[in-house]
């Protein structure tokens, strides 16, 4: 089945671009230049969006803010510039990558790649893992705790998914960032303290036990 992207940036010559490349990778491409038109063609069901930060009217940031809720698809950010207190705000807000501009067509050829690949093998997976009182539910993306909803952000989950599904197993901040963001994620790898931190936080409101535990100088694990 051909793969939908939503590309979303107010630069005609940009968009142009975008839909110009990746339909001749085979893609079907949607089009829209402000937050407004994102909200139209959500309906439209998109595999991936590329999202300007920049946008006139509603930016980048609150766009994602706005749909994160609803819809599961990744979301990739493209931008001039992003200091990296704002990487930490969009990746806290959902968004599964950034694109600095300008960028390699090709590089953001392969990211794009990357990220549907996973989602495949995400979408393919159909399991939970019981642990005492907590459940993860791998098919449904969501943890319970005693029967209780906690909360995570779409990355926040992808690591807690890596690292629970092979527990015991050992992996390097750049591992981590890599296998969640799906493409050459040793750039950013600092970000992964910060989600560690808050997944960290968001389970001590359930429970003492350290389900992460820090290996140091190596990375992370899961226990148990």
């Amino acid at each position: 089945m051909t793969k939908r992207i939503l590309a979303v940036d107010d630069e005609p010559g940009i968009l142009q671009l975008l839909k110009d490349y990746f339909e001749i990778q085979g893609y079907e491409v949607i089009e829209a230049s402000n937050g407004t038109q994102v909200f139209e063609k959500l309906s439209q069901k998109p595999d991936l969006i590329l999202l300007d930060v920049n946008l006139p009217g509603i930016d980048g940031f609150e766009v994602c803010k706005m749909i994160r809720d609803h819809v599961s698809c990744p979301i990739l950010f493209l931008t001039a510039k992003v200091e990296e207190a704002d990487r930490i705000r969009g990746f806290h807000l959902g968004g599964d990558d950034y694109i600095l501009k300008p960028f390699s067509i090709d590089e953001l050829g392969a990211r794009v790649e990357a990220h549907l690949r996973r989602e495949e093998r995400k979408n393919e997976k159909k399991a939970v893992k019981i642990q005492g009182p907590l459940a993860i539910h791998y098919d449904e993306r969501s943890v319970y705790y005693n029967g209780r909803p906690i909360s995570f952000t779409r990355t926040e989950f992808n690591i807690v998914e890596l690292l629970s599904s092979n527990s015991g197993q050992v992996f390097s901040k750049d591992q981590v960032y890599d296998r969640v963001r799906g493409y050459d994620g040793s750039g950013d790898s600092s970000i992964v303290t910060e989600h560690i931190r808050r997944i960290r936080l968001k389970l001590s409101s359930f429970t003492e036990k350290p389900y992460i535990e820090t290996v140091w100088g190596v990375g992370y694990k899961w226990i148990g």
